[in-house]
């Protein structure tokens, strides 16, 4: 193999500041398999970080592929084997060293495009869900809900049995989030008329400012927020007498690589893919095209000029 291979990196000097270029090729420790990659899928925050990172950075998350070299120390999938993994930086190359923790194989059915998109969307999803506990028959708002992330999580919420009430910000995605299983859609920048659907057990929110202002006084006894993105600003006013006179609410910080130090991402990926497999969970991809296009990919994505995921196809 050669000692050089392709990556994107950060390139300030063309438009959209990301480009293919030549780097080292991965050396895998013992823990790490090769992975000879197939696809990879686009997330907000590699792309905002990559418009003011230093010449030379790797961004990328996201990663599925085929296994070139098992790792060495035995564990993880064989040689030949179809996977789907996530790296914390870096991921978006032709070869890679993943360590196995981070790894799953994916369901023959499944196809490496789906498998992309469930890494950081995906897991996100799994774990902001997974701190509200059992939601059979309790009601969970998702805010910011044409994301990656909150398609998914309307999904996800659908099938553990909750009563899933939808936030968007513009109209044109009403029918796309009752297609992904909400039971009711709330639309603007004003939030409060999701309280006509109940006290809520859970909020996932990813706008921040004040649609998560309003959430917080919409949780119901020992009702939890878990927020993971400020889309709409990082500051946040919000009734404190209220908020705690409720008894047990709690507002939770989820950043996905923290998550991961818990539970490795080999097991919710490996359940994210059976889901898949099952027909359960639909990847909602709106864009695929060549990894060349990187550059006007993720500008697209950044302008939010369509909603679901983009994957690329790495030739």
């Amino acid at each position: 193999m050669s000692n050089k291979i392709r990556a994107v990196v950060v390139d300030p000097n063309v438009p959209g500041r990301l480009a293919l270029g030549e780097v080292n090729a991965p050396t895998p420790a013992a823990n790490e398999a090769l992975i000879k990659v197939t696809a990879i899928s686009l997330n907000r925050g590699e792309v905002r970080r990559a418009s003011t990172a230093q010449a030379g950075w790797r961004p990328g998350w996201d990663l599925a592929g085929i296994v070139e070299t098992p790792a060495a120390d035995g564990s993880g999938p064989p040689q030949g084997a179809r996977v789907v993994g996530l790296l914390p930086s870096g991921a978006w190359a032709e070869i890679l060293s993943v360590p196995t923790h981070a790894l799953a194989e994916i369901p023959p059915s499944v196809s490496f495009a789906q498998a992309a998109t469930l890494p950081v969307a995906g897991l996100t999803a799994y774990h902001a869900l997974k701190k509200g506990g059992l939601l059979l028959n309790r009601s969970v708002l998702i805010t910011g809900a044409s994301g990656g992330v909150g398609n998914f999580a309307i999904q996800l919420a659908r099938l553990s049995g909750a009563k899933v009430v939808a936030h968007l910000r513009q109209s044109k995605y009403e029918t796309m989030v009752k297609e992904a299983g909400a039971h009711e859609v709330v639309i603007g920048e004003d939030i409060s008329p999701a309280k006509e659907y109940g006290q809520y057990h859970l909020v996932v929110d990813s706008v921040g400012g004040n649609v998560l202002g309003t959430a917080l006084g919409l949780l119901g006894q020992n009702g939890l927020a878990v927020v993971f993105g400020t889309t709409a600003g990082r500051d946040v006013t919000f009734d404190a007498a209220n908020f705690y006179a409720l008894g047990g609410a709690s507002l939770y910080g989820l950043i996905l690589f923290h998550e991961l130090k818990w539970e490795p991402a080999s097991v919710g990926l490996k359940l994210l893919g059976e889901l898949v497999e099952s027909g359960q969970l639909r990847p909602l991809i709106d864009i695929e095209a060549p990894w060349t296009e990187i550059a006007n990919i993720s500008q697209q994505l950044t302008d939010r000029r369509f909603p679901g995921k983009a994957v690329l196809h790495i030739s």
